[in-house]
């Protein structure tokens, strides 16, 4: 696979069903994370829910797609957190059965490349701590731990963590 586009996502019925194909291709996540019964993710909840992201400012959710238009990944990102001014990526989700195969690596890297393109100097995600594998993958890329601490809207343990852009 060489070629991955962003989009935003424009809430088709035909992307909000690829979005939650995303989500039930990886049952571990929506385990660890508790928002979705991976043996059941309504279709209306995840649009709602990515809507209310949406109409959060400076918020925007992006599905990735691979040269034959498949959706292989969704992102959620925030352009100015609120009490550091950095971006944040909230979620970035690749579809189970593409694991491994450096997508995510690729995703990562474009989000980067967009904010140094922007004069960002760093950026920050939070990592659930009972993820283990996200954290490794995480740090592998060169990410390093800041702080622990539960996040904002479900008061889960989280590790939050920071690249420098420059």
């Amino acid at each position: 696979m060489s070629y991955l586009s962003l989009a935003p996502l424009r809430f088709s019925p035909e992307e909000i069903a690829e979005v939650v194909g995303l989500y039930a291709s990886n049952p571990e996540y929506c385990r660890a994370a508790g928002e979705y019964d991976p043996e059941h993710i309504p279709a209306d909840r995840v649009e709602a829910d990515l809507r209310e992201e949406v109409g959060t400012e400076g918020c925007e959710v992006l599905l990735a797609r691979d040269e034959g238009h498949r959706t292989v990944g969704l992102l959620c990102l925030l352009d100015r957190h609120p009490t550091d001014g950095h971006p944040w990526i909230g979620l970035l989700l690749v579809h189970g059965s593409l694991h491994r195969q450096r997508i995510g690596r690729r995703l990562a890297a474009l989000v980067e490349e967009r904010y140094r393109r922007e004069g960002r100097t760093g950026i920050r995600l939070a990592v659930l701590e009972n993820t283990p594998a996200s954290l490794a993958f995480w740090s592998s890329l060169g990410w390093r731990e800041t702080d622990r601490r539960t996040d904002r809207q479900y008061g889960r343990p989280c590790i939050v963590m920071h690249k420098r852009l420059t």
